[in-house]
């Protein structure tokens, strides 16, 4: 396995819901082992494999000294209680903005061989679960943010070293409404 370059905000792979896994195979194997060297080479909490280019729903996390995948996650929430912190992403490079999140998520899906899983997550590990489903549906933390706070991601990456502006970017609405996270927008 090897370690895949990341996409970068402006590729439209990032804007593209991905499609359910339903061959549980060596391929997926393989791509479970490339997300995950991939992350832990760049030093990431999580990564999704429309990151590398693949439009499938799994990704990988480390947090807390915990590393794993999930494929085909489908969230819930036990409570409403928020949290409100620093939120980066490998695909959008030395940009950190609070960004508000539920506290607690359960994630219900499979591991890479069709087996079921269910990952219970607090804090840091409920941020990257949220943060990693969302590049499955195709949105990104900035779409998160109020219109202030996603202005000055905007001005941040329009001068940021990595940033090319003949891939201009598009900021959508999450689909996750109100009426899930009651954030906002």
């Amino acid at each position: 396995m090897t370690v895949q370059p990341i996409r970068l905000f402006g590729d439209p792979v990032l804007r593209t819901p991905a499609d359910s896994v339903v061959d549980f195979d060596k391929e997926l194997r393989n791509l479970v082992k490339d997300l995950i060297e991939t992350m832990q080479d760049e030093g990431g909490a999580g990564l999704a494999a429309p990151q590398l280019g693949v439009g499938l729903r799994v990704f990988t996390f480390d947090v807390d000294d915990v590393v794993g995948h999930i494929v085909n996650p489908v969230l819930s929430f036990p409570d409403d209680e928020e949290q409100d912190g620093p939120e980066g992403c490998l695909s959008i490079p030395g940009i950190y903005i609070d960004t508000k999140r539920r506290q607690n998520v359960i994630a219900a899906g499979f591991n890479e061989h069709g087996d079921p899983i269910q990952l219970v997550g607090t804090g840091l590990m409920a941020r990257c679960v949220q943060h990693e489903t969302d590049h499955l549906d195709g949105v990104l933390f900035l779409d998160r943010l109020d219109a202030a706070a996603r202005k000055d991601a905007m001005r941040q990456i329009r001068s940021a070293e990595w940033y090319d502006a003949a891939k201009p970017p598009m900021i959508k609405e999450s689909p996750h409404g109100q009426g899930i996270f009651g954030l906002g927008r």
